[in-house]
């Protein structure tokens, strides 16, 4: 496997993803899984994580040899660049075939500051020579990459194996940026995803994106929906005594963090005994903030900034209702969260999530009066809220990493991977 973040060193929902989901497919297979840095103290069952940022790259091949029995395998190298952010460097065309053919650098120890950061294209093609020289030495049925990040990894292996690559596609450019972000990145997800054998989207409706605006045939794909783990949820006093609505996200245009402000204060002209958090950071941050200083409801919109996952937990179990007005979401896994503290969803139609947790109340990105009205219905109706509640209970049962572990190893044998 092929990934750029891993606990406790993430970013983002992908480096949770991708810890979760190699850890059931640990229990059937056996996975080595290569990214950008991980911290040699973390252990975890049935994994041995090693960092190449504590290791002479020009002993690798001599230490993947001892180290090649362990069940899971973690390599890392050093990378820099982000996710969510697109840089557009130099012709697409002439970049794309020179960094294919990028040597590694010599080196010795490598070190690295942070896991992300805007030196794109070297780092890009870094990890793509390291990663396929790594692979020259492993014995491997299937190369799995996820997300853009990987692809010119995967592609430069399986042009030297001849091994099958999957490519699991948990965002899109065209998800991050709109359609008509057709830059750099999204040429490199186009060019990944045609050299794919297979693609895994977590969702149809990033199925469908990959269709539409990439032009990949669906008979390409097999949609494996996120999982999630379970919680032990519960419920916290909190210190005032109006209800509260939950947005969870990154403030960028993909996550409608904008939309939430214009629900917020259409909700707040019927009922001003609600209040709004809205927990996470990025670039709307700051309009929001004046935003709703200048519409009047500062004391109802209570912005909480980026919280790891204890502030977060804590706040789910004083939350009445959760929120996701998405513009477009591949999956939405805060959703399912929300819906393991038994919290009932009012989340966007273009989301994957929406597949999955069939009960919750859902409406488009740009109809904020309809989600208004859906918030308000479960503040004031409590039948409607515990048939909400109980519908997505037993939608969960559907939802976890083991069930999507499985489903890839079946897609594997179906398509003849393995």
């Amino acid at each position: 496997m092929l990934g750029w973040e891993f606990p406790p060193i993430i970013n983002g929902g992908l480096g949770v993803a991708c810890h979760d989901l190699s850890a059931a497919m640990s229990e059937l297979a056996d996975i080595t899984m290569i990214v950008p840095k991980s911290s040699p103290d973390f252990k975890m069952k049935n994994m041995n994580l090693i960092g190449l940022n504590n290791l002479d790259v020009n002993s690798l091949a001599t230490y993947f040899n001892n180290t090649q029995q362990q069940p899971f395998t973690l390599h890392t190298v050093p990378a820099d660049i982000n996710p969510y952010h697109t840089l557009q460097p130099e012709n697409f065309e002439d970049t794309y075939c020179s960094l294919l053919t990028t040597e590694r650098e010599k080196a010795g120890v490598f070190t690295i500051d942070q896991l992300y950061g805007n030196d794109i294209v070297s780092k890009v093609a870094q990890y793509a020579s390291i990663t396929a020289e790594l692979a020259s030495n492993m014995d491997f049925d299937v190369i799995h990459a996820h997300d853009w990040m990987t692809m010119l990894a995967g592609v430069k292996i399986k042009q030297q194996t001849g091994k099958p690559l999957v490519m699991h596609i948990h965002s899109l450019e065209v998800d991050r940026g709109g359609e008509n972000s057709k830059g750099w990145v999204y040429q490199l997800e186009k060019k990944g995803m045609e050299y794919a054998d297979l693609l895994m989207p977590v969702s149809h409706f990033t199925a469908q994106n990959i269709h539409q605006h990439y032009g990949i045939d669906k008979r390409k794909m097999f949609v494996i929906h996120n999982g999630s783990k379970v919680v032990k949820a519960f419920r916290s006093k909190r210190r005032f005594k109006e209800k509260t609505v939950l947005f969870v996200g990154r403030l960028t245009r993909q996550k409608g963090p904008e939309k939430f402000l214009d629900i917020a204060s259409k909700v707040l002209e019927k009922d001003k005994d609600v209040r709004f958090i809205m927990a996470g950071s990025g670039d709307y941050f700051k309009p929001l903030l004046e935003q709703s200083s200048y519409r009047n409801i500062g004391n109802r919109f209570h912005m909480a900034g980026f919280l790891n996952s204890q502030k977060l937990n804590y706040l789910f179990s004083i939350s009445d209702v959760y929120c996701m007005p998405s513009v477009s979401e591949p999956f939405g896994l805060s959703a399912v969260e929300a819906a393991q503290f038994k919290i009932p969803c009012v989340i966007s139609k273009q989301s994957g999530v929406s597949e999955v947790l069939n009960g919750s109340l859902k409406f488009d990105f740009w109809d904020t009066d309809k989600a208004a009205g859906c918030i308000l219905k479960l503040i004031s109706d409590s039948v409607l809220r515990n048939k909400v509640i109980e519908d997505a209970s037993q939608n969960l049962n559907s939802v976890s990493w083991e069930i999507a572990a499985k489903k890839i190893i079946d897609a594997y044998s179906l398509n003849q991977l393995i």
